[in-house]
């Protein structure tokens, strides 16, 4: 079965994902890539043994950003062969789309032409700011299963715990879900683990929200537990999840970047091959329910 063809879009501020998801599908050039204007990538990737650890049934193959500059480095650091100056370029020559903009006023407009074409499209977190916002992007799909969005930290082994974890420590009581930097951008990174993590208890209670530059929203589900997911707006610290339980406690704390994006980046190739179901859109909105509660 041949590799599957992948068009990767967009650059925003303080997000480096075109280099990083390029290069744990083609590899990279040590030496461009030393070059990369986020030297977390090349810190990680250097951790790494290529080809070994790329995904091996994908490539991405054509590369588009604002600045044609910055298109032909991030070409040249992780081996991506063509460089477009219209992103419908790609259009006839990939097999899907990777949106690499975080943010997300610009996901609609970015997508539409691609899911206009039946092509499918994973969308840089958070898919949108609000639910409604959401629902027009589904709207443009011709089919389900197009639109794939997540945080990679879904996919992060540090921030999931088995059923037989979670019940070792008891009747959850409380939960303190932690992200630094901005709501809008990065509360998704917890709050999409969280979700997962309580599939079980049914969707929470909005109790309250308190803006600022540190903003925190209060949770409670009908079992009785309560939490809090904050956004400290601050760039030192870690993202983690706190769990309290009748039985003990338990600290989930993001460390592993490649990985958490390699799991995501291969789960989206899963499900344009056909080996892995579609993501449920409905867990999606779930998630963008609590981020656009945050607005306060």
């Amino acid at each position: 079965m041949r590799k599957l063809r992948f068009g990767v879009i967009g650059m925003s501020e303080g997000n480096g994902h075109p280099y990083s998801w390029s290069a744990i599908f083609n590899g990279y050039d040590p030496a461009a890539m030393a070059a990369c204007p986020y030297p977390a990538i090349p810190d990680y990737l250097g951790r790494r043994s290529f080809p070994a650890d790329a995904i091996e049934t994908a490539a991405v193959t054509h590369v588009w950003t604002q600045d044609r500059r910055m298109s032909a480095h991030v070409a040249a650091a992780s081996r991506i062969a063509h460089i477009v100056d219209d992103p419908r370029d790609m259009l006839g020559h990939v097999d899907g789309v990777l949106l690499a903009r975080d943010d997300a006023e610009h996901h609609r407009e970015m997508a539409a032409p691609f899911l206009a074409a039946g092509l499918p499209v994973y969308i840089d977190k958070p898919l949108a700011f609000s639910v409604a916002e959401a629902e027009r992007i589904y709207a443009l799909a011709q089919r389900p299963g197009q639109v794939f969005t997540c945080t990679p930290l879904a996919f992060a082994d540090e921030l999931r715990l088995d059923r037989s974890a979670i019940e070792r420590l008891g009747r959850l009581r409380r939960v303190v879900a932690t992200t630094v930097k901005d709501w809008d951008h990065y509360a998704v990174h917890v709050v999409e683990p969280l979700v997962n993590l309580l599939a079980g208890h049914g969707a929470p209670r909005i109790v309250r929200c308190s803006g600022g530059p540190r903003r925190e929203l209060d949770l409670a589900w009908a079992s009785g537990l309560v939490g809090t997911v904050v956004a400290t707006g601050t760039e030192d610290g870690d993202i983690r999840i706190h769990l309290d339980g009748e039985a003990g406690s338990r600290d989930l704390i993001f460390e592993d970047t490649f990985s958490a994006f390699r799991a995501a980046l291969r789960h989206f190739t899963g499900i344009v091959r056909g080996d892995i179901a579609p993501q449920d859109s409905r867990t999606v909105l779930a998630v963008i329910r609590l981020i656009e509660a945050g607005h306060c």
